[in-house]
């Protein structure tokens, strides 16, 4: 089984909103504070199997591969907009320096009052797209490395 890439989104069709609205409600109605949910115990407890979307099933393989490493995570919707700050901890990068490349027309942004808000993809756009650089100026070090005998 393979695991989803990092920081996908979906959207989900009619029937992944109405399953994920049913699941939703079954599997609320069971957790109980910060006991760990029990599926087998779960699946006795239901008149019929309790059913996830498929991509939501792939975000639970992907949240539960990141809590294993010991990192935290948050779910945010791909709608949302973010604080410099916020914006700067999902791309690594400091806030000075985030808000420099704002200025540079970089990333995009917008002004509520005094304060920028960067949409959530245009922020992932930006790192997908530094990414991406990254790999390919590591290929060409490897590549370089390899033609001189390294």
């Amino acid at each position: 089984m393979s695991v989803a890439p990092a920081l996908t989104a979906f959207v989900p069709s009619d029937e992944d909103v109405r399953l994920a609205k049913k699941s939703r409600l079954a599997l609320a109605a069971r957790l109980h504070g910060a006991l760990p949910l029990d599926l087998g115990e779960l699946s006795r407890l239901e008149d019929a199997p309790i059913r996830i979307p498929a991509p939501a099933a792939d975000l639970l393989i992907q949240i539960l591969d990141e809590m294993s490493r010991g990192n935290a995570v948050k779910v945010v919707p791909a709608h949302s907009e973010l604080t410099t700050q916020e914006a700067a901890n999902l791309l690594n990068i400091s806030r000075p320096t985030l808000i420099r490349l704002l200025n540079d027309g970089q990333i995009e942004f917008h002004k509520v009052g005094t304060h920028r808000r960067i949409p959530l993809e245009g922020a992932m756009a930006f790192k997908r797209n530094l990414d991406q650089k990254r790999k390919t100026a590591l290929a060409a070090l490897v590549a370089y490395d390899q033609e001189i005998g390294i």
